[in-house]
């Protein structure tokens, strides 16, 4: 279960991505997964395709491993697509009942379910390619003019970043704690899977009590290295842009715009 999901987890390969400052990373990302919401016609999706494929494989990182992060929102694919295809009106080329099936349903929903999953391919390349600490100060510099506002920046970073970090730790628990119940005789796995549902209430108790303690722990651990507000903390590693940072970010900016000009000429 850990395995399946990319978010919160850093994989070490000899990349462009992983040597690209954190906040080329974040703004380029933010600004490519913004144009797609302008994703309308056919062109458009396999220009985006291509460019995420092309992303993916830059980064060197096992094609499987974007795949079996995809398996955690099957459901949520399954669920876009059949809400699309059932209530889009349109075309009917089925109907049973009160039910219909229409040709722009079924266009809608092969449309949501891609663009979904291109989003969560391009996001996954942030956490894999990106280390936690590295994320953090890319936060932390790029939400540094709202500290004028008296804005908590650097506990706002730090904040995103650990709980970001947490998500593969508390799934770990989860299986550890599904694993004990197991070696007592209690596999949910062979249930119904409203019984399954069911039997996941109690697992939340001893999942939660887990959660906090690592919360403490860290607060601890944060407490005792003198942190604070983190106002004014020095870094290690100083962030400064490369060319190759400047190279990539251009090459966004150019994938939006044409984006941006395909959906304006209707392509």
């Amino acid at each position: 279960m850990s395995e399946s999901v990319l978010i919160g987890q850093y994989i070490e390969t000899n990349s462009v991505f992983h040597r690209l400052d954190p906040r080329t990373k974040i703004v380029s990302i933010f600004i490519i997964m913004l144009s797609f919401l302008m994703l309308g016609t056919v062109t458009s999706y396999v220009i985006a395709t291509l460019f995420v494929f092309g992303i993916l494989m830059i980064s060197k990182i096992p094609f499987p491993i974007f795949m079996r992060g995809l398996k955690p929102i099957l459901f949520i694919l399954f669920f876009t697509f059949i809400y699309n295809v059932l209530l889009t009106k349109g075309t009917v080329i089925w109907s049973w009942s009160f039910i219909e099936v229409t040709m722009e349903g079924i266009q809608n929903g092969v449309r949501f379910v891609w663009r979904i999953i291109l989003l969560v391919l391009l996001a996954s390349i942030l956490t894999l390619t990106t280390k936690p600490l590295e994320l953090a100060s890319g936060l932390e510099k790029l939400l540094a003019p709202l500290s004028k506002l008296h804005v908590p920046v650097e506990q706002f970073s730090l904040m995103i970043v650990i709980a970001i970090r947490f998500i593969p730790t508390i799934l770990q628990e989860l299986e550890r704690i599904i694993l004990a119940q197991k070696a007592r005789g209690h596999d949910i796995s062979n249930l119904p899977f409203v019984k399954r549902m069911l039997a996941y209430i109690p697992i939340l108790v001893p999942l939660l009590f887990t959660t906090v303690q690592r919360a403490e722990q860290l607060t601890y651990a944060i407490d005792a290295r003198a942190y604070g507000k983190g106002k004014g903390r020095t870094a290690y590693k100083l962030l400064q842009f490369q060319q190759v940072d400047y190279v990539v970010g251009m090459v966004a900016v150019l994938f939006v715009i044409t984006v941006l000009v395909i959906k304006i000429g209707g392509m």
